[in-house]
Formats: structure tokens, C-alpha cells, sequence
């Protein structure tokens, strides 16, 4: 069916599957955001605390990226640790944020060497139905985009909230676009069962700009450099169209 330009669900090989997205659901974060990616389904709660920076970045605030796999969303998760799943998404997740300065961390500090705000990202997996990247990373973008935060600042030794809120100072909008190569064909936003037949995955993240700001790639297969530049290309292309709806709704 593949090899006749059509998927199992009728899409063509270049197509998306319906995207929803919805902000504001958690009434005690700071942001949250779920995205409906066909079937797939992605809660992401956008927590921003006052802690201490790295020492290694004094001057800049931090970043944290998790992910929880919840065990109803499909029989192969399960309780406990992180899996390699999990790690990976949310590696792929904090490197498209990180990598493309989406948060303006030096923003966040309150007092250089000792307090900062430390922006928790955490991603929960509700529905798998295939590419849970991309829907990850949009629900990410449009929590932190829908995140409202307190201006801190130092009296005495003490942390104390200004009064007011304003928005995250988030200053780009990375998307991540995932493909499948299914015999010889390359698809973009792979379903569960396209995921489970699969040769090769690709994500490659792009920034506002149009300019790739990450890469991951699974599977035992690979991607010759022609099916590089097609996808890179395509990403470009569909990253620009699922920025559009993310910002639409999560700055509506």
C-alpha cells in the first residue's frame, strides 16, 4: 500500500495526522499545554521554582526536561524508572529548547552564583499512538509559550515575588518533525504501526528561522543523502505549518 503512495490510514507519505491543541489546562502550573496528535495524546505542565544555578552557568537559569510514560497510555509501559524511551524523549525535547535558546535563561537569574529560576518541564505520555516526539515537543512549546511567571527579586536573604505576572521570555519556537522509512519509502509523522514495521527514525528540529537546531536518529537502518535532503527540506516545510497552529492557540 506504501509503495503505492498511500498509508494505512489514507494519508499520503508527506501528510500529518489531525493536530488539537489546548492551553491552560492545569490550574496550579505556571502553563500547561495537551496536543492531540491523531490518537496520540500529550499533557506537558510548565513549573518554575526559585534554585540554584550550575556551577558551572552562575549567570544563567535552568532548564529541566521530564518525561513520564504513563502505564495506561500503552501496554508496553510500564511503572518505575525512566525507560530508554523516556530518556530519549526527553532528551530530544530539552536539546530542541535548549539548542535553539528558546528561553532566555540569563532572564531567569535573581542572584548571579546563588538564585535562579529553575523552569521544570515535565511531559506526560496519556495516549501512544505513534510519534510521540513531535507531540511532545509541541505541547512543550505551547506550555512554556502559555506559562506566566512572578518577577523575583532579592530582599535581604529572602525571595520574594513582585506583584503581577508576565509571560516566560521564550524568543524562538522549535518543532520537532519525525519521519519513518518503511521499506524505501519515507514517511513524515509515523503512526504506532508505521513505528513498529519501521527500518530507520529520523527527527530533525527547527527553529523559527528555519534552521535545524537538532537531530536524532533510531533504528538499525539508515538514510542515504538523498533521503537526508528530502527530509530536511520537508521538516522546514511542516515545522513552519505546526509552529503556526501551536502559537495560534497557545498566544490566542
Amino acid at each position: 500500500m506504501i509503495s503505492r503512495g498511500k498509508r494505512i490510514d489514507e494519508r499520503s507519505p508527506e501528510s500529518y495526522r489531525p493536530i488539537q491543541i489546548q492551553v491552560g489546562l492545569i490550574e496550579k502550573a505556571n502553563g500547561s499545554a495537551q496536543v492531540h496528535l491523531g490518537k496520540s495524546k500529550i499533557l506537558v505542565g510548565v513549573k518554575v521554582q526559585t534554585g540554584e544555578p550550575f556551577p558551572d552557568t552562575p549567570d544563567e537559569g535552568v532548564l529541566t526536561v521530564n518525561v513520564e510514560l504513563v502505564p495506561l497510555a500503552s501496554p508496553s509501559f510500564e511503572p518505575g524508572p525512566p525507560s530508554e524511551q523516556a530518556i530519549e524523549l526527553a532528551r530530544v525535547v530539552d536539546r530542541g529548547i535548549r539548542e535553539s535558546k528558546a528561553i532566555d535563561v540569563k532572564s531567569l537569574v535573581i542572584q548571579k552564583g546563588k538564585k535562579v529560576q529553575v523552569v521544570y518541564v515535565d511531559v506526560y505520555v496519556l495516549d501512544h499512538d505513534g510519534n510521540l516526539i513531535d507531540a511532545s515537543a509541541m505541547a512543550s512549546l505551547a506550555a512554556l509559550v502559555n506559562a506566566k511567571v512572578s518577577k523575583m527579586e532579592l530582599k535581604g536573604d529572602e525571595v520574594v515575588a513582585k506583584p503581577g505576572h508576565h509571560s516566560l521570555p521564550v524568543n524562538n519556537y522549535p518543532i520537532a518533525v519525525t519521519f519513518a522509512k518503511v521499506d524505501k519509502t519515507i514517511l513524515v509523522d509515523p503512526s504506532l504501526e508505521e513505528e513498529q514495521v519501521m527500518s530507520a527514525r529520523l527527527t530533525v528540529t527547527i527553529d523559527k528561522n528555519g534552521s535545524i537546531c537538532a537531530m536524532q536518529k533510531g533504528g538499525l537502518s539508515g538514510f542515504s543523502v538523498e533521503e537526508l535532503k528530502k527530509a530536511v527540506g520537508l521538516a522546514v516545510q511542516k515545522a513552519a505549518e505546526n509552529r503556526a497552529k501551536v502559537l495560534a492557540v497557545a498566544k490566542g
